[in-house]
């Protein structure tokens, strides 16, 4: 066996074992490392999705608002600072009964004075402002043929107006009321449908299903151009009045209190300036 063999035999042996060992420890211990990385990355990451989840639930404020708001509440929450703003749209008579049963907006944003006035009285909101002020208009189809109220007397003429209990609804009766009577019974006569809001009516006009509706002025010029207005005579026009307010032990209240004073003096005024809204008397 010569001299390179030889200390091979008497090295290896033992060397083999040693590198073997070393090897495992090594082995075992890069295992470890990698374990314990990967439990402080979970770990991390669990930790940050908890953190988002409760940052964002005490961060929600949750609106109720007429649907006649949709396009200018949009635009104002989507900008709006601090707050994750959550919006729910329905008739204002609607928002008003949930208010009654136990939900509880930050905000609740009608468009009449009536409905926030009762709920104030009753303990369930805040004081109501006067934010915004709008136009009851005959709305048409761009292609319809009618041109006056006195037009919706013919026969064969269908109207949609709002339901009575619904603020939309409730300014339209008074514009009929104050026709002379035979008038005003002609035009209830040819009513096919009566909407919950707004938007029911604004569908109804822009599929065809009727003639004409009445509609505030800002639902007409949201439809870019598929509905056109009729202006009303001065002597007719109801005043249209938006009141909003503060929900009683609703969360984020500071929000809330931020969110009603951008609507009067604020982005929230501006973008309902930019929705064609008036600004309150």
């Amino acid at each position: 066996m010569g001299r390179r063999d030889a200390a091979a035999g008497l090295i290896c042996p033992l060397h083999k074992r040693c590198i073997c060992n070393a090897r495992r420890v090594k082995d075992s211990s890069s295992r470890r490392g990698r374990s314990l990385a990967a439990c402080a990355v979970l770990l991390a990451l669990a930790l940050s999705g908890c953190g988002s989840s409760a940052a964002d639930e005490q961060d929600d404020l949750l609106v109720s608002a007429a649907t006649s708001l949709k396009a200018a509440f949009t635009e104002y929450g989507e900008g709006f600072s601090g707050a994750n703003v959550q919006l729910s749209f329905a008739g204002s008579d609607e928002l008003a009964a949930q208010i009654r049963s136990g939900v509880k907006p930050a905000v609740f944003a009608a468009a009449n004075t009536k409905l926030p006035e009762q709920l104030f009285k009753e303990g369930l909101i805040e004081k109501p402002r006067v934010f915004a002020t709008n136009r009851l208009v005959l709305a048409i189809p761009a292609d319809g043929t009618i041109r006056s109220l006195d037009d919706l007397t013919k026969e064969g003429v269908t109207i949609a107006i709002g339901s009575e209990s619904v603020p939309v609804g409730s300014y339209t009766r008074k514009v009929l009321d104050r026709l002379d009577g035979a008038t005003g019974k002609k035009i209830l006569a040819n009513v096919r449908s009566e909407e919950p809001d707004v938007g029911g009516i604004t569908a109804k006009l822009t599929q065809g299903a009727v003639d004409a509706g009445f509609l505030y002025a800002t639902d007409v010029e949201a439809t870019n151009g598929r509905l056109k207005a009729i202006e009303l005579p001065a002597e007719l026009q109801p005043a249209v009045a938006y009141g909003v307010a503060i929900v009683q032990g609703s969360k984020n209240a500071g929000a809330a209190r931020r969110f009603v004073g951008g609507l009067l003096d604020g982005n929230g005024a501006g973008a309902l300036r930019g929705a064609g809204f008036e600004p309150p008397p």
